[in-house]
């Protein structure tokens, strides 16, 4: 920085441009570096920051020609003193609102200080603006002259610089880029991320309004274009032009600026035009701007790095070693659940549940789909706030929705996707999480590696997990079994006690489960642990009590052998079987030809292996039950065939296509209708609207379109709902609409996700009675957890094991004979 701000001047009087042009790209370099630090540090885009640039030059002018004339530095001072009280206030409101909503009103903000700044006439010169202001001396050096102006701002700018690239290595930076990266994930591991985003918010604030300031010096008037809303956009694509994420980008982007508009301004007052073309390519060409540019031509003349870091990246983790020594043990408060309850809207996710995890030893929480498991693991993790009820880890109780106060008191949590700060290396990742109990966490002036205790912690953590030899991989080229182990690293480098792991082993390979499960059996030995998972062969081999829980509450509590043998743990598994309910079926008339063929399907969710060489097929008007444990694949298939899951390998053959990279618009059109879990209707609109709106995807009906007539006569309550809104309907009607969606149009193949979760029995039954009207009218697959309905309705079953075929049959045995179903589905 010191030899460019040395040779800067040489080179643009070379070019022939001014020394004021010199003064300006040094300015705008330090507004760039302002402003990438909300951009490209935190991953805030400000549409206007232009605000903070045009107030402190107007702050300057105004303290100068108004009470200390010919005063340099006190104009200066106070002008940063008001930038930094203003940016507080206002960016602790601004702040409280994410994503677009933050950029709109910092658009907002700088749309409004430029109508202030232009009709304030008395205080600001309108549009004539404030001219008038001198740089007379400062220590006896007159800053008239140009060098020695050029030399003042260089310095001021080379200390800002110096700041900036520390505070990039330190602590709080680093924090910083965590909150770009994954923000829920941040909080998680116990950093207060409103904290760190309205801190680095005033610094950009402030470094902004200070270049604003030496602005209006170097030009000697203030006005209001300073602040508009057009130059806020020139500093933007500035920064994404030199490369966002990169130190080196805003200082290239300043350059690249300055000179494109010194030339191009002699040719043409439509320069602008010209730049926003150049921006538009970068955009579409080099994301990363022109630092991305040099980094692609540094990995082409030195390709060494590139194939070393993936190396790394494939390297099988190393067996665990000796517990961290930070890890707690043999404390005595343990986790309690007392009477909590979560409610959706009227849907009650958890109700009046008791739960209590012991200081030390692994407990389990397992149960169907929509037990509500999950919900209450998050009331645990202080996602959700409980609505009745308390939470407690010894004496201290959480109010909820908090995770960060959450894990500051010793619980911590794993997620059921891995959720990484992918862009960053396994060692970042996991130093992070240990960097939160530092004291030195906010440190702007500390470089982040020379913290001796997260240093030391964090190599004890490597080790721990067995992932050395990989840190510098980064963390999203990992295999899947090497992101579930960083995963479950980032919870234990907050140094818990007690651990919450969420289906930590879905998705492995036989060997990597059962080292994350000896992993976890480790644990569990030294602080409380806190199990969700659907393996539950693997669950009642590991835990020391099992929780169960169904419909929101908890059904059962023991140890392992006695919920193994409990006849209500079973039933909610694989049913009580129902001879009512086998009377019910009726024989479906089958078509002769085969509606959909379904061969070697390979699917993904990201790395996960979901599906194995899964193949069936269904004739006109067949039902097939998908049957299988949680976590076995049943969902995913569904998704894979309408094309919202990744195919690896496999093909669909429907409609006299054979489709490969399923895509769901195509499906669609080919006649795969898909229910999804939750039902997921249009809110705000009408059943008659929700219909229609079902019916535009599908065109070219023929003998299978399904007319509002012919959708009442399957659910004759829809006719006296025709012209309501849906969110006012019930939930059974509700899924009636879903249905009823899916069926309008050309449909060959219906996929039910789950068509009986969170109904009454009431309502349960009228949508069991309107199925059962279907069968025989559309091919069905069905996903339920009430295996009683699903068999009665199907044709044919497929029991899936890990993502595999492990039976395919008739469904009627397995609706009538227990013992069968019993063998076939449970543990």
């Amino acid at each position: 920085m010191a030899l460019g701000l040395v040779v800067l001047p040489f080179a643009l009087q070379a070019g022939g441009l001014t020394m004021t042009s010199a003064v300006d790209c040094v300015l705008l370099a330090m507004v760039g570096l302002g402003l990438n630090l909300l951009l490209g540090s935190t991953g805030l885009v400000s549409f206007g920051h232009a605000a903070w640039f045009g107030l402190g030059a107007y702050a300057v002018a105004i303290i100068q020609l108004r009470y200390f004339p010919g005063s340099v530095v006190l104009p200066l001072a106070l002008s940063a003193a008001l930038v930094l009280g203003a940016s507080a206030v206002l960016g602790a409101l601004i702040l409280r609102r994410k994503g677009v909503y933050f950029s709109l009103l910092t658009l907002a903000l700088s749309a409004l200080a430029f109508t202030v700044a232009f009709r304030w006439t008395a205080l600001t010169g309108g549009e004539n603006g404030l001219g008038g202001v001198e740089r007379r001396s400062v220590l006896g050096i007159s800053l008239d002259n140009p060098w020695n102006f050029y030399v003042f701002v260089a310095v001021i700018a080379l200390l800002v610089g110096m700041f900036m690239l520390r505070l990039t290595q330190s602590p709080f930076g680093k924090v910083l880029v965590a909150i770009r990266e994954n923000q829920q994930r941040t909080g998680f591991i116990g950093f207060p991320i409103g904290r760190y985003k309205l801190a680095a918010f005033v610094i950009s604030a402030l470094v902004t309004g200070l270049a604003g300031g030496l602005s209006v010096l170097n030009h000697r008037i203030a006005s209001a274009e300073m602040l508009s809303v057009p130059f806020s956009g020139e500093l933007l694509a500035m920064v994404l032009i030199g490369g966002m994420r990169s130190f080196a980008g805003p200082l290239i982007g300043a350059l690249f600026f300055l000179l494109f508009r010194e030339y191009l301004s002699q040719y043409t007052e439509n320069w602008l035009l010209f730049f926003g073309l150049v921006f538009v390519a970068f955009i579409l060409l080099s994301p990363s701007g022109l630092v991305g540019i040099g980094a692609r031509l540094l990995r082409w003349l030195r390709p060494e790095a590139t194939v070393s870091a993936a190396m790394a990246a494939r390297k099988t983790p190393a067996t665990a070693q000796p517990f961290p020594s930070f890890l707690p043990g043999g404390g005595e408060a343990a986790l309690v659940a007392d009477n909590v309850s979560l409610h959706f809207g009227p849907f009650k996710a958890v109700s009046n549940v008791n739960l209590k995890v012991m200081p030390a030893g692994l407990h389990a929480l397992i149960g169907p789909n929509g037990a509500g498991k999950t919900s209450l693991f998050n009331l645990l993790s202080g996602m959700f706030t409980p609505a009745t009820g308390s939470i407690r880890l010894g004496d201290r109780v959480f109010g909820g929705n908090d995770p960060t106060a959450v894990c500051a008191a010793g619980i911590s949590r794993s997620f059921q996707i891995t959720n990484l700060f992918g862009g960053l290396s396994v060692r970042d990742n996991l130093r992070l999480a240990v960097m939160a109990r530092d004291r030195h966490r906010f440190s702007m002036l500390r470089r982040a590696d020379a913290l001796e205790h997260t240093e030391a912690q964090t190599d004890e953590l490597v080790r721990f997990l067995g992932v050395d030899g990989m840190e510098a991989a980064p963390a999203e080229d990992l295999s899947y079994g090497g992101q579930r182990l960083v995963d479950m690293g980032l919870a234990l480098g907050s140094a818990p006690r007690i651990l919450l792991l969420d289906e930590p082993l879905a998705g492995l390979a036989a060997a990597e489960r059962e080292r994350i499960g000896r992993l976890i059996r480790q644990l569990a030995q030294r602080i409380g642990v806190l199990l969700v998972e659907h393996d539950v062969d693997r669950v009642f081999e590991l835990s020391d009590r099992i929780t169960v829980m169904s419909m929101g509450t908890v059904l059962v509590e023991g140890p392992p052998a006695a919920v193994r043998t409990d006849q209500r743990v079973r039933e909610i598994y694989i049913g009580s079987g129902t001879e009512a309910l086998a009377q019910k079926v009726v024989p479906t008339r089958l078509g002769e030809d085969v509606c959909i063929a379904v061969a070697g399907i390979e699917a993904y969710y990201g790395k996960s292996h979901i599906l194995s060489g899964i193949g069936f097929e269904a004739r006109d008007g067949e039902v097939l039950a998908v049957l299988g444990r949680n976590g076995a694949g049943k969902s995913t298939l569904l998704k894979s065939l309408i094309g919202m899951a990744r195919l690896g390998a496999g093909e669909v053959r429907i409609a006299g296509r054979t489709i490969t990279a399923p895509v769901p618009e195509v499906m669609a059109r080919l006649g795969i209708a898909f229910v999804p879990q939750g039902r997921r209707l249009f809110p705000g609109l009408t059943v008659r609207d929700n219909l229609m709106l079902g019916r535009l995807r599908r065109r070219g009906a023929g003998a299978n379109a399904w007319t509002d007539d012919r959708i009442f006569t399957i659910f004759p309550q829809l006719r006296q709902r025709y012209d309501v809104n849906v969110e006012l309907l019930s939930g059974g009607e509700q899924q009636m609409v879903a249905i009823a969606r899916a069926l309008a149009g050309h449909v060959k193949v219906l996929l039910l996700d789950e068509p009986f979760e969170g109904l009454s029995p009431a309502m349960t039954e009228e949508v069991f009675n309107a199925i059962l009207r279907l069968k025989g009218e559309v091919t069905m697959l069905i996903v339920d957890h009430n295996l009683d309905l699903t068999l009665a309705l199907a044709d044919r079953a497929i029991v899936l094991d890990r993502g595999r075929v492990s039976h395919h049959g008739p469904a009627l045995p397995l609706l009538k004979d227990l013992d069968f179903r019993r063998e076939k589905l449970w543990i």
